[in-house]
């Protein structure tokens, strides 16, 4: 049998990228993954690849900016990159993205509210190519030494990394005879969740539980998705493997009430830990946190949409990876196992035409946890009636 490296590498580039023969595919990767890029970019070719553009992400490279850089150009990105996304999505490209952390703690004794005003390596554009579905792409773990490290301290360095690797063949359904059909049944899952949550036509969704009391507007037009995604000349896809999440687009405008965040959150390179966002009138007005909460408040004041919901998402008890009771410190692997919401950009795709001006923009898309079984989440109809929707994280509807 197939090494789990070759066997994650295989349905990344056939069923969650689903590369095309003949089409560029981009890779971004971190060090200390080598070994899965590597078995990407050989499936890849396989699979008839015209190219596979690998970049690495260093983020000592980061520490030296952060630390150094003039404070006017904190915020500034070489228009290049933006062009190069915008050049993938023209060529019509596929995308593959490695998560998890490259080197934890990296950037604690940095000035936090530096470190949350360089936002790169995220790149505003990639909102674009994803809105206008001119790429296929996918979002995937990619185990580390040091993510295995972070997630498992108590154990040696080898095992571990065998932990971690046990623990995402399970989550991305490796061990399955089919993974491929396996996921296909649990897309046509949540599709069917996200039909029946959409014909609900909720005017609100209102999140109850310790230390949470919020709700959060939609738009007329809101709808959701779950499961797969398809690009605009129809090739299907699944943009985060794994997925169990059903998501959609907010009313910007419409958020009130204070949330508490139910796991950590990474980004940046830094733990936001206790988190909780207070909410008036669509905005993040307070953002306080035991740690890291200098960083994320520096990531909402980027620009006006920052401080805006730009995602709501559900997610139910029923995935492989609430279950496991892991805090992984990574966006892909506990946002699908919580519901969550994202500060910052939205989704064109979960709203229709008419209410698409109306959405958050921002350079910003900043995924935070705020489900579990103790929080109960209600759909709120236009005419203020109350509908249960998750209990215990189970649903309702």
């Amino acid at each position: 049998m197939a090494s789990p490296v070759e066997r994650l590498a295989d349905l990344l580039v056939n069923f969650g990228a689903n590369v095309q023969k003949g089409q560029i595919l981009d890779v971004g990767s971190g060090l200390g993954k080598e070994e899965l890029t590597r078995a990407i970019a050989g499936s890849a070719y396989k699979r008839g690849a015209k190219f596979v553009d690998v970049h690495y992400w260093d983020p000592y490279l980061k520490r030296e900016r952060v630390q150094h850089a003039p404070e006017d150009v904190l915020d500034f990105v070489p228009p290049w990159y933006g062009e190069r996304t915008l050049q993938l999505g023209e060529e019509r490209g596929a995308t593959i993205s490695l998560s998890g952390p490259i080197e934890p703690h990296l950037f604690d004794d940095l000035d936090q509210e530096r470190l949350g005003r360089d936002v790169f390596p995220r790149v505003k554009e990639w909102t674009t190519v994803i809105n206008e579905r001119t790429v296929n792409w996918c979002v995937a773990p990619g185990p580390s030494d040091k993510w295995a490290q972070l997630v498992f301290p108590d154990l040696e360095p080898q095992a571990a990394l065998d932990k971690l690797w046990e623990q995402v063949v399970h989550i991305c359904r490796l061990d399955e005879d089919d993974p491929e059909a396996a996921w296909r049944e649990r897309s046509s899952v949540l599709k069917g969740v996200a039909q029946r949550l959409t014909d609900l036509r909720f005017d609100a969704i209102h999140f109850e539980g310790p230390g949470t009391n919020l709700t959060v507007g939609l738009l007329p037009t809101s709808r959701w998705i779950g499961g797969g995604d398809a690009t605009i000349d129809g090739i299907p896809h699944m943009a985060n493997l794994p997925t169990e999440e059903i998501f959609t687009s907010p009313d910007p405008e419409r958020t009130e009430g204070i949330v508490r965040a139910t796991k950590p959150l990474t980004t940046q390179g830094r733990i936001v830990d206790g988190l909780t966002v207070r909410f008036e009138a669509g905005r993040a007005v307070q953002i306080e946190a035991e740690s890291g909460a200098e960083t994320l408040r520096a990531m909402v004041a980027q620009d006006e949409g920052g401080a805006r919901l730009g995602e709501l998402a559900l997610v139910d008890r029923e995935g492989r990876i609430g279950p496991l009771d892991t805090v992984f410190y990574d966006t892909l692997l506990d946002e699908n196992a919580a519901s969550h919401v994202a500060l910052g950009s939205a989704y064109d795709a979960a709203v229709g035409d008419e209410d698409r001006e109306r959405l958050s923009r921002s350079s910003i898309h900043v995924d935070f946890m705020i489900g579990s079984s103790e929080v109960d989440v209600t759909g709120i109809t236009r005419d203020g009636d109350r509908i249960a929707v998750l209990r215990n994280a189970t649903w309702q509807i």
